[in-house]
């Protein structure tokens, strides 16, 4: 059994300004997008400049998106009891599917107005983004969310604030996981030509099936619990049209051009 680590989740504190470890972790995921995307953006007809702007649409959508979505799915009634929550983000609370949400409408924008097809786009950006997700999910293992189910294995750890039993750290196996294995998958399938949607479609295939994996250690948040057969959550349903979309486009790019 290992120690939670005791970390502040306030990174830094100057009287009444505070700067969380949550938040910094988004300006590590958007600055490892931007210094990548640099890096391919002449093989997608992009500049460094195209780069800038599109990461700034994608923050907003990832923000905006990210918090609406947690407020819709998870937090309704939190949201009722205390309406200014919704602009709290440094407390933690972001949806993965409503940021992704948020990022779709973004890079359509951006696409039509660069004359760009959308999957290529989508193409491009994918491989930026799971350096932010494996941040972000550091941000929640500091920011002592996400917990998991109690188990014997040698590195569960006792939660702080839920008694003595050992579990699964869940933020750390989804940063490993939709943050280091997922990037380096992606990275590798783009860096040759490869068909239009591929990697659109492993991305969406890929983080399902992972989120999926570990909601089954993972504990549902306490307000909705499990939505049926006592272990089917509410990340669960989400992530199944992710996977089925994923597993879609992948089948569709067989007929597409080659990047």
């Amino acid at each position: 059994m290992l120690d939670y680590p005791d970390i502040d989740p306030v990174a830094i504190s100057l009287g009444p300004f505070q700067v969380h470890w949550y938040g910094l972790m988004y300006v590590v995921g958007f600055v490892a997008a931007w210094w990548l995307g640099r890096r391919r953006a002449a093989r997608f007809g992009l500049t460094a400049d195209d780069v800038g702007d599109m990461l700034f649409y994608a923050a907003l959508g990832v923000v905006l998106g990210g918090r609406l979505g947690y407020a819709l799915f998870y937090g309704l009634g939190q949201w009722a009891e205390d309406p200014l929550w919704i602009v709290r983000v440094w407390d933690g609370g972001m949806s993965f599917h409503g940021g992704l949400a948020g990022v779709l409408l973004a890079a359509l924008w951006f696409a039509r107005r660069k004359g760009m097809a959308f999957f290529t786009l989508t193409d491009f950006v994918a491989p930026l983004v799971p350096i932010g997700l494996g941040a972000g999910r550091i941000g929640n293992f500091i920011n002592r969310e996400l917990p998991g189910r109690v188990t014997e294995l040698p590195w569960g750890m006792p939660f702080p604030g839920m008694g003595p039993e050992p579990r699964h750290p869940t933020s750390l196996y989804e940063a490993a996981l939709e943050g280091a294995v997922l990037f380096a998958v992606l990275w590798f399938v783009s860096a040759s030509p490869r068909r239009r949607g591929l990697v659109s479609g492993l991305f969406l295939t890929l983080y399902g099936v992972f989120r999926f994996g570990v909601e089954f250690v993972r504990l549902p948040d306490a307000h909705i619990g499990y939505i049926a057969f006592g272990w089917v959550t509410m990340g669960m349903l989400l992530t199944l049209p992710m996977i089925a979309v994923g597993a879609a486009l992948i089948v569709w790019s067989r007929k597409q051009p080659i990047l």
